[in-house]
C-alpha cells in the first residue's frame, strides 16, 4: 500500500484546471516560484483503503457512467500573497460509491530541510527519532547521561528520517489547532501555507503530506472528507474507521481554502505569517460571556482553600486528586501564588507552611529540587531507568520552582509582608539559581532530567528549561547577582537560536511525554523572553518574544470546532477558540496554559500595541471558562468552579471521546483559571488615546472620551456579580515594564448580575462611578 501511494501519478507540475472563465487566475503564478502545481481528483475507497484515483481535466471528469464537474471561484489578494478559493464539485450524472474529493498541491525540487508545520501536531515534519508505541514511553538506555542524544519523540505522525522508509503523514483537520498545512523553503526564501475549514457536508476534512521515495518532491493534500488509514493516538495509532460518502446524481460539495505564498525571513518569519493568517478562513470567533473573572477567583480559591492538608510528609495544598505532592508543572509552588495574593492571614500562614515543607524536604544537595514526594514522605524519581537507580527530577519543574518562588517573595514584599520572608526560603532560591548557573557553565544547556543530589544531567536535549531564564532573571534582580542575568541571557539565546530559529518548535517540558514539541515550553519560553526584556530593556528580547508568541499561537485553537451533536460540548454550545493543544503526543486541547496565566502575552500586547496578542489571551481566558463546572453548565463530577484538562476535538482517544469532557478535575486548570482572572485586567484602557481591550465577561461601550479620560458603560449579562479590574495608563507609562505584582494596584468596579453602570476612567488609573441617573438595572 505504501509503495502504491509513492508512485501515484500526481507529480506532474501542471495545474489541471481550466482558466476559461478566469476562475483560477493567479493561483498557478503563486505556486510557480516553489515549483508547485495544483491537481484535483476523485478518489474511490474500499473501507479506508484507496483503490482508484481519477484526475480532473478542464474541470470535467468522466468515470464510466459518471460525469463530474468542478466550478471555481477565486479571489487573489491585491498584494499577491494569498488567494481565496471556493471549489464546488458536482456529480452531474450517475452514482458514485465511497468517493472523496482530493485537492493536491505538488511541489518539485523539494528539500528535506524544508520546515514543515501543521499547527498543534507537526513541527519540522516531526522528522526525529521516535520511540515506543503508546503514551509516555520509557526512554531507552542510550538516552541517559549522553550529551549527544538526538532529540527523541513519541510515536507520532511524522515524515521519515530514513531514505529507505515511506514518508507520509495523514491527519484530520480536527487533529490541528487550525486546519492548515505549511512549509518554509530556505532555498527559495519563501513561506507557503494552505488553510481550510474544518469540513464540508461530508464531515471533517483530511490533511495529508507525502514525500516521494527520492525526497525531491512532496504533496500537500486536502481530502473531503478525511480518509486516513490510521488515526493518531497518544503516541500510537489505531484504525481510523473513516468512510468515504456515496454520491447520488446531483450531489455537490463545496470546499473552501486559502493559499499563501510569500517571502519569509527564516522560520521565525514563517511563524509570524502563520499567526497573522490563522483565522483567515475560519473567520473571527465570537466568545461568550459566561462567568466574570472575579467569580472564577472566588470559586477557585475556595476549592484550593478546602484542599489544604497535613500529611506525614508535610503541610500543603493537595494537587490533582491525590494526597501525594508534586512540585511545579501542575501543582506545588504555583497554586500557592493565588492563595497568597488573596492577602488573607489564614492562607498566608498556609502558604508559608508549604514553603517551609518544600524548602526543607525537597531540595537536593546540588540545589535542585526533587519533583515528587509521597504523602508518607518518600521522595520519588521521574523518567526512571532500571540501570540508573539515582533519583531524577524534571528540569522544567525546577525552572518553575525558581520562577514562582521568586514571584512569591516579590508578592510578599508588595503586600507589605516582607518581614515574614524566612532566610531559608531565600537561601533555597539562591541555591537553585546557583545550581542552574553551575549546570550551564559545565554543560552549556540545562537538559531535560537532572539528579538533584549531584546536579548531573541525566537526560540531555529538549527545551525543558524554557522558563529557567525567567527565574534566573528574577533572582538576579532580587539578589543583585548580575552573573545570573548573564547566564539567563545566554541560555535564552541558545534556546532561541537552536530550537526556535533552526527547528521551529520548543519541546520536552511535560512529565508524560518524550522530547515532543509541546505548548508548555512555548509559553514558558515566552515568559523568559519577556522577563529578559523587562529587566534588560534590550529590543532583541522583545523582537524574539514576537516570534515566540507566534509559535505559541500555533498551539491555540483558532476557531470554534463543530463537535458531534450529542457530545457534551455541543449540547452546552461550547465555543473553544483559544483552548491550548498540549503536545504532539497528547493530542487534546486544554483550558489554558499549563500552568500559567500567560500574562506575558498581555505584557507583549502592552509593549507593542499589537491586538493579536490581546485577542489570543482573551480567547484563552474564555475557552477556559467554557470548561468550568457551573450550575446548568456541568463539565466535571466535582465542585462548582472546578474544571478538567480535556477539550477533545479529535478522535485520538476514539470517536466516542470527541466533544466529551472526562468527568474528573485537574487542579492545574483551576489554578491557571484563577491566575488569568487575577493577573489579567478585566479592562485595559488608554484614556484619551482611543485604545481599549476587554478581557472580562462583560460588555463595554465607550460613552465619551476626551484628552485625559474616557467614560464607559459596563454591562454584566451573566447571572453573577462582577468585580471588574481596570488597568488604565497612558502611552508613556505603557512604554515601561510591567512588574509581576502590578495586578495588586488595579481598582475594581462592582457590576451587579444583570446590571449596568457608567464609570469615568482617567489616564492616571483612577475610576469614578458616574451619577446614579446614568446607572440602571
Amino acid at each position: 500500500m505504501m509503495k502504491k501511494r509513492s508512485i501515484l501519478v500526481w507529480l506532474i507540475f501542471v495545474v489541471y484546471v481550466s482558466s476559461a472563465a478566469g476562475q483560477q487566475r493567479g493561483l498557478p503564478e503563486m505556486l510557480r516560484p516553489l515549483n508547485g502545481g495544483l491537481q484535483v481528483s476523485i478518489q474511490q475507497y474500499e473501507g479506508s483503503a484507496l483503490r482508484n484515483t481519477r484526475l480532473f481535466h478542464n474541470n470535467e471528469l468522466t468515470d464510466g457512467e459518471n460525469t463530474w464537474q468542478l466550478a471555481w471561484k477565486t479571489a487573489k489578494a491585491a498584494d499577491g500573497r494569498s488567494c481565496d478559493v471556493t471549489l464546488t464539485c458536482k456529480l452531474v450524472k450517475g452514482r458514485a460509491a465511497a468517493t472523496a474529493l482530493s485537492v493536491a498541491f505538488a511541489f518539485g525540487q523539494w528539500d528535506v530541510r524544508n520546515y514543515v508545520m501543521v499547527p498543534g501536531i507537526v513541527y519540522n515534519g516531526n522528522r526525529y527519532r521516535a520511540i515506543g508505541n503508546g503514551y509516555n514511553p520509557d526512554y531507552p538506555k542510550d538516552m541517559y547521561f549522553n550529551p549527544a542524544v538526538p532529540l527523541t519523540i513519541s510515536n507520532n505522525p511524522r515524515l521519515s528520517l530514513s531514505a529507505n522508509d515511506s514518508s507520509f503523514l495523514e491527519l484530520s483537520t480536527t487533529n490541528t489547532a487550525a486546519p492548515a498545512m505549511s512549509f518554509y523553503s530556505p532555498a527559495a526564501g519563501k513561506s507557503w501555507m494552505v488553510l481550510t475549514e474544518q469540513g464540508t457536508r461530508w464531515g471533517n476534512s483530511g490533511l495529508f503530506i507525502q514525500e516521494n521515495n527520492r525526497r525531491d518532491s512532496c504533496i500537500f493534500r486536502i481530502s473531503a472528507p478525511a480518509m486516513r488509514n490510521r488515526a493518531a493516538g497518544f503516541g500510537d495509532f489505531h484504525r481510523s474507521g473513516d468512510k468515504a460518502p456515496d454520491w447520488n446524481e446531483g450531489d455537490e460539495m463545496v470546499l473552501r481554502f486559502r493559499v499563501y505564498v510569500s517571502d519569509a525571513d527564516g522560520i521565525p518569519g514563517h511563524l509570524q505569517q502563520f499567526m497573522h493568517a490563522r483565522k483567515s478562513v475560519t473567520g473571527p470567533n465570537q466568545p461568550r460571556n459566561l462567568v466574570p473573572m472575579s467569580k472564577l477567583v472566588q470559586l477557585g480559591t475556595d476549592i484550593c482553600r478546602d484542599n489544604f492538608a497535613e500529611t506525614t510528609a508535610g503541610k500543603y495544598y493537595l494537587p490533582e486528586n491525590s494526597r501525594h505532592f508534586q512540585l511545579g508543572w501542575v501543582s506545588g509552588m504555583i497554586n500557592t501564588f493565588p492563595m497568597l495574593a488573596l492577602n488573607d492571614a489564614t492562607e498566608r500562614r498556609r502558604v508559608a507552611e508549604e514553603l517551609d515543607f518544600i524548602t526543607s524536604r525537597m531540595q537536593g544537595k546540588s540545589g535542585y529540587f526533587y519533583g515528587f514526594i509521597s504523602a508518607e514522605g518518600k521522595l520519588g524519581t521521574e523518567k526512571a531507568h532500571p540501570d540508573f537507580p539515582a533519583l531524577q527530577a524534571m528540569v522544567r519543574k525546577n525552572g518553575d520552582v525558581l520562577f514562582w518562588l521568586m514571584k512569591h517573595l516579590l508578592l510578599l514584599k508588595a503586600q507589605g509582608h516582607g518581614h515574614i520572608i524566612k532566610p531559608e526560603w531565600e537561601t533555597a532560591a539562591r541555591k537553585l539559581a546557583g545550581a542552574f548557573t553551575t549546570t550551564w557553565k559545565k554543560y552549556g544547556e540545562f537538559g531535560q532530567y537532572i539528579l538533584p543530589e549531584t546536579g548531573e544531567i541525566a537526560v540531555f536535549n529538549s527545551t525543558a528549561g524554557a522558563i529557567a531564564p525567567a527565574g534566573l532573571a528574577l533572582a538576579a534582580d532580587y539578589f543583585r547577582q548580575p552573573e545570573w542575568m548573564t547566564i539567563a541571557e545566554a541560555a535564552a539565546a541558545h534556546y532561541y537560536q537552536r530550537d526556535v530559529e533552526q527547528q521551529g518548535f520548543t519541546s520536552g517540558a511535560c512529565g508524560d511525554i518524550s522530547q515532543d514539541a509541546d505548548s508548555e515550553t512555548a509559553f514558558g519560553f515566552l515568559e523568559s523572553l519577556m522577563a529578559l526584556y523587562n529587566y534588560t530593556g534590550k529590543p532583541v528580547w522583545l523582537a524574539r518574544a514576537k516570534v515566540q508568541a507566534a509559535l505559541c499561537s500555533s498551539w491555540a485553537l483558532a476557531y470554534d470546532p463543530v463537535f458531534p451533536p450529542g457530545s457534551t460540548i455541543a449540547k452546552l454550545g461550547g465555543r473553544m477558540t483559544g483552548a491550548i493543544w498540549a503536545s504532539s503526543q497528547n493530542k487534546h486541547a486544554a483550558p489554558g496554559v499549563c500552568t500559567s496565566s500567560a500574562d506575558h502575552l498581555f505584557k507583549l500586547y502592552r509593549a507593542t500595541g499589537d491586538e493579536q496578542y490581546a485577542e489570543l489571551i482573551r480567547d484563552m481566558q474564555h475557552a477556559h471558562t467554557e470548561a468550568v463546572n457551573m450550575p446548568g453548565h456541568i463539565t466535571t463530577n466535582y465542585l462548582i468552579g472546578s474544571s478538567m484538562e480535556r477539550i477533545q476535538p479529535s478522535d485520538a482517544e476514539g470517536k466516542g471521546a470527541i466533544g466529551n469532557f472526562i468527568h474528573t478535575r485537574n487542579s492545574w486548570t483551576e489554578t491557571n483559571g484563577i491566575l488569568m482572572a487575577m493577573e489579567l485586567p478585566g479592562i485595559y484602557v488608554r484614556p484619551g488615546e482611543g485604545k481599549m481591550y476587554v478581557f472580562d465577561h462583560i460588555g463595554v461601550a465607550r460613552v465619551a472620551e476626551d484628552r485625559v479620560s474616557v467614560t464607559l458603560r459596563l454591562t454584566n449579562r451573566t447571572p453573577y456579580a462582577a468585580a471588574v479590574s481596570v488597568f488604565a495608563e497612558n502611552a508613556r507609562k505603557a512604554s515601561q515594564p510591567l512588574g509581576y505584582t502590578a495586578f495588586l494596584r488595579w481598582p475594581k468596579v462592582n457590576v451587579p448580575a444583570g446590571g449596568e453602570l457608567t464609570v469615568r476612567i482617567t489616564a492616571d488609573g483612577k475610576v469614578t462611578l458616574q451619577p446614579a441617573a446614568d446607572n440602571h438595572r
